[in-house]
């Protein structure tokens, strides 16, 4: 939960990251944030907003691009684009209150701070890509495919930083990489290597590892009712 202009403008801005405060130079508001110098940030989670997104492509879009159009939504979306993209906020509003998420938070060594939620998100989605099975109706190879194939059919309609996502998306078999804790630590590894100050993130597998089987308990308890609460939610 981090925010910087360049990642913004690059169209690579995850909303639920906006609380990172840690990552800010010092010397003030005017200062200019560490990610200011960052050209590009890979392995986001997305894997989440897919699988509670409607099974249709504009509902798929929309729970992608939800991490990369900011502000007002206006004429340029389909209005079934649209609603997805209100989805994704409507799910991202939930997940930020919610006492699940919020155990999961504090499991994280203090030291992390507010970009504890980085983590947390990438350690979620990681265990639903590694329990697919267990809470989808088709193999995860099966349903990242399927995406993959949308993302081609609609590339012109992306934002230019998702255009280029996209591609390193489809060729990385990125949604399907989530399940293998290695994976993990990589995207960690990547994210940490993209700001210009040194942080602890590079070392966020550690805390996986510490508290595997509690995430792994959290996760299965938060993915219900974050599925019940995106039924609320306009299709």
């Amino acid at each position: 939960m981090c925010t910087g202009r360049n990642l913004k403008s690059a169209g690579v801005w995850p909303s639920r990251w906006k609380n990172c405060n840690w990552l800010w130079s010092k010397g003030g508001a005017s200062s200019a944030p560490i990610y200011w110098q960052q050209k590009k940030v890979d392995f986001l989670n997305y894997l989440f907003h897919l699988y509670l997104a409607e099974p249709t492509e504009a509902s798929l879009l929309g729970g992608l691009l939800g991490d990369f159009v900011k502000g007002r939504l206006d004429d340029r979306w389909p209005e079934a684009i649209r609603r997805g993209i209100e989805r994704h906020r409507g799910i991202d509003s939930f997940a930020q209150g919610n006492a699940v998420a919020r155990r999961s938070l504090r499991r994280i060594d203090p030291s992390y701070r507010h970009c504890r939620s980085i983590l947390v998100d990438v350690f979620y989605d990681h265990f639903l890509a590694r329990n697919w099975h267990h809470h989808a109706d088709i193999p995860l190879e099966q349903f990242a495919q399927r995406f993959y194939r949308i993302l081609e059919k609609h590339h012109e309609l992306l934002p230019p930083g998702l255009q280029r996502i996209a591609l390193r998306m489809i060729a990385g078999r990125w949604l399907e990489s989530y399940r293998d804790p290695e994976t993990v630590e990589i995207v960690l590894q990547r994210l940490a290597g993209r700001l210009s100050r040194p942080t602890p993130l590079a070392q966020g597998g550690m805390e996986l590892h510490r508290h595997y089987r509690e995430f792994e308990q959290d996760f299965t308890e938060f993915l219900p009712q974050a599925v019940a609460h995106a039924r609320t939610l306009p299709a």
